[in-house]
């Protein structure tokens, strides 16, 4: 029935076409193929261009001394993407760590120590316009909507001058696109797919743009859903196809432009991103097999609201900006791999997590940035976030489990409640000076100085259910020496005492540091534009949890320190971008070397196995990026990109090497080569109708999940540690497009690969492996692309 209905709207839009419409229609300029294609270097100024604000200032792409690959919303509904996977993979330097749907975290350069940053910081800030929207490792991100986006900027090296200390490695900015004042329009996109032989995909979007007043106000509308079904078999829930994902929301704006100078932009949006159970497989169980006791849920509900002044004074642009979001999320997941595989008859411990937090951040950022002619251009501004993030943390079992070892006396199947609450602010100035010296030779200077702080708290309420028998053997720091019953040392006990948590105010960490950018532009023709960069990065300190708790099991072990300070981060980029063949080439390319020192990291004591967030030693990453455009024939369009990175720990003391499990010369987590490359070839169907075929093929080397030792346990080797499959994902396409009418065959991951892209490090995780999506072939219609 679901094939049926797909060649079915095949066939209506074919028939509404006749002979009916391409995603994108083909052209002899690169930027109507490709977002990312060279453009005219003669060209007039508008025409043609790649503008991006990756300096706070609307420039070329070509003239920024900066790595950055930017994605317009033709390319996205071209390549259909639909969120930060297939950013990823058109980014050369650049993969995504994503366990399942909203669990992400990018790294770009190498500069990783594992794939999932468990309590750090992440390396890569995520910004949905000016709000940052990435957080630390083990906490959900939505993966929000790319449908209607003005574009998407990926900025490769350490961004700390303009975005903060969250960018140690890079930034990625998804920009809105603000209302048009002066034209009704509307567009549509929807997406039909099928993944493997029984799971359907829909995916719905609309935008509808009013002018109210012409040139004077206008709104805009966008609403999307999304209903895909899962392509797992849970075997512990008995749920077929369990990880289902119904994601849906919208988002509304409004600009007022009362006078030529000044603007008023509004948003609104919102977006509830719900998938049923994780995307992580074991494969010991079969293709496509997950299993855990209760679903893995890593949902989100975020909602973001912002104004945006900007007046366009006679020598500058001066932009405020304050944005508030509120965002819920769930972190449930099975724990059962903590304890060992057959504790009892082969079965597991029902343990798990279910962790709920609730995110309110307001920031404010005002800048000014020159507009005059002149040698000197600048951008001056200031920069503060408040965010209280508030996590109830409970740990679970299952009654029936419980009941069957004659353990009773909880009210619900918690057995440990404990509610938190963290507050982070901050505060930081930042600037960036340009002086031309001519039109061929320029430098620019940039320094950010800011003020982090970060307190966590422990409210009064919650409780742990125990009793009088000691722990079990063998489990650590864990508090749960009720699964010595669990084991079967003791039968038929009840939990007798509730021990209520008191309120703790934890100790608070806080740092002032700066970033620090000096760069070197040298434009010896109108078609090659060459620099130089250096450039430093550093995440915010962080405090420990059980700061200060010594080991009960050895009091001669360490005492769990304070927490990590900043570490530090220093970039040294050359790059070229150039344009040739009256724009039908494009190379854009740059090398690198990073030296990144005294790494947070997170580590383990060894006598107990408590975790904890340190620094350790140092590590070197260096390679090279290219992008490529060619244009060999009208109409045909050839896109490449490649990067190669060699990423290693150079320094590394024997304590720092016991509690974190690295080894000297280990390579860190990031892929030594990987690359993508995109053709597309358009031709003329009669009739006013073009007709587009695309291939797009992606290559992923294999890397390390983690360290490859056991932390706490020196030398002995972490028995989670692999690494990760080398793959090459390929897409083709079928289009046609009539006038506003569009419509587009795909087959998505065409040769069915089931390559394993990513290995969670920790091993509390039964199904801890994430795999390429089947193959899917669907239809996408359009009106008004």
């Amino acid at each position: 029935m679901r094939a049926y209905l797909l060649a079915s709207a095949y066939v209506v839009a074919v028939g509404g076409v006749s002979p009916s419409a391409a995603q994108t229609e083909p052209a002899s300029s690169a930027e109507q193929l490709s977002p990312s294609a060279p453009q005219d270097a003669d060209a007039p100024s508008g025409q043609n261009e790649i503008v991006v604000t990756a300096t706070r200032r609307e420039e070329r792409i070509q003239d920024v001394p900066v790595s950055v690959t930017a994605f317009q919303q033709e390319e996205l509904t071209q390549k259909g993407i639909v969120g930060f996977e297939g950013i990823a993979r058109e980014t050369p330097g650049v993969v995504l760590n994503r366990p399942t749907q909203n669990f992400n975290n990018f790294t770009a350069r190498g500069i990783a120590t594992n794939g999932y940053n468990a309590n750090l910081q992440s390396s890569v800030a995520v910004y949905m316009d000016e709000l940052p929207i990435s957080t630390i490792g083990n906490t959900t991100v939505v993966d929000p909507n790319l449908f209607d986006v003005e574009r998407v900027e990926f900025l490769r090296g350490p961004q700390g001058t303009l975005f903060g200390s969250g960018s140690l490695s890079g930034a990625m900015r998804i920009l809105t696109k603000s209302p048009d004042l002066n034209d009704f329009n509307t567009s549509v996109l929807v997406d039909l797919g099928l993944t493997g032989s029984n799971s359907f995909r829909q995916r719905y979007n609309a935008m509808l743009n009013i002018p109210v007043v012409t040139d004077k106000l206008a709104v805009r509308a966008v609403g999307f859903y999304r209903n895909e079904e899962g392509y797992l078999d849970n075997v512990g829930t008995g749920v077929h196809n369990s990880n289902t994902l119904k994601d849906y929301g919208g988002r509304a704006l409004a600009l007022w432009k009362p006078t030529d100078r000044l603007s008023i932009r509004l948003l609104g949006s919102y977006e509830n991103s719900d998938p049923a159970d994780s995307s992580l497989t074991s494969p010991s169980l079969g293709r496509e097999k997950r299993v855990s006791d209760q679903p893995d849920r890593f949902t989100g509900k975020q909602t973001i609201l912002n104004a945006t002044l900007e007046y366009q004074a006679d020598f500058a642009t001066l932009t405020s900006s304050s944005t508030y979001s509120d965002f819920d999320q769930r972190f449930w997941l099975d724990l059962a791999g903590t304890f060992p595989a057959g504790a009892y008859a082969g079965a597991p411990i029902a343990f798990g997590l279910d962790a709920n937090a609730y995110d309110k951040v307001f920031v404010q950022e005002t800048r000014l940035a020159s507009s005059l002619d002149g040698p000197l251009q600048f951008v001056v501004g200031g920069f503060y976030l408040h965010r209280r993030r508030d996590v109830d943390y409970f740990y679970r079992s299952s009654l029936p489990f419980l009941a069957a070892r004659g353990l009773t006396g909880l009210p619900d199947q918690y057995y440990q409640k404990q509610y938190t609450h963290q507050i982070s602010k901050e505060l930081a100035g930042f600037g960036e000076l340009t002086y031309r010296f001519s039109d061929k030779f320029w430098v620019t200077g940039g320094m950010r100085y800011g003020r982090t702080s970060a307190q966590g708290f422990t409210e009064e309420g919650g409780y742990l259910a125990s009793y009088n028998i000691p722990p079990a053997p063998g489990f650590g720091g864990l508090d749960l020496n009720y699964f010595s019953l669990a084991l079967g040392n003791v039968r038929n006990v009840a939990f007798n005492r509730f021990t209520p948590y008191a309120a703790v105010e934890g100790v608070k960490a806080s740092g002032t540091k700066p970033s620090w950018k000096a760069s070197v532009s040298y434009k010896p023709t109108q078609s090659l534009t060459t620099y130089a960069t250096f450039s430093t990065g550093f995440r915010a300190p962080i405090v420990n949890a059980f700061a200060g708790r010594p080991s009960l099991v050895d009091p001669n072990d360490i005492t769990i320190p304070y927490g990590a300070e900043s570490d530090d981060l220093k970039s040294y980029e050359v790059g070229a971008k150039a344009r040739f063949l009256n724009g039908l080439l494009t190379i854009n390319a740059a090398a690198y070397l990073i030296d990144w020192s005294n790494i947070q990291a997170q580590a383990n004591r060894v006598s107990d196995s408590v975790q904890f967030a340190t620094n350790i030693g140092a590590a070197q990453s260096k390679g090279f990026e290219v992008e490529m455009g060619i244009i060999p024939a009208k109409d045909v369009f050839i896109g490449f990109n490649a990067a190669y990175n060699d990423a290693k720990i150079t320094k590394l003391s024997v304590e720092e090497a016991a509690i974190s499990g690295a080894v000297l010369g280990h390579r860190l987590s990031a892929p030594r080569l990987q690359g993508s490359m995109f053709l597309s070839y358009g031709f003329d169907l009669g009739r006013g109708t073009k007709g587009t075929l695309a291939v797009n093929a992606q290559y992923v080397g294999s890397y390390n999940s983690s360290f490859p030792n056991t932390p706490g346990l020196p030398n002995v080797p972490l028995s989670t540690f692999g690494e990760t499959d080398e793959y090459v994902n390929t897409n083709v396409s079928f289009g046609m497009k009539r006038g506003p009418i569009s419509a587009q065959l795909y087959i998505e991951n065409v040769f069915d690969d089931h390559s394993v892209i990513y290995i969670h490090p920790e091993a509390f995780l039964v199904s801890r492996f994430g795999t390429l999506r089947p193959r899917t072939i669907g239809i996408r219609l359009g009106y008004g692309l």
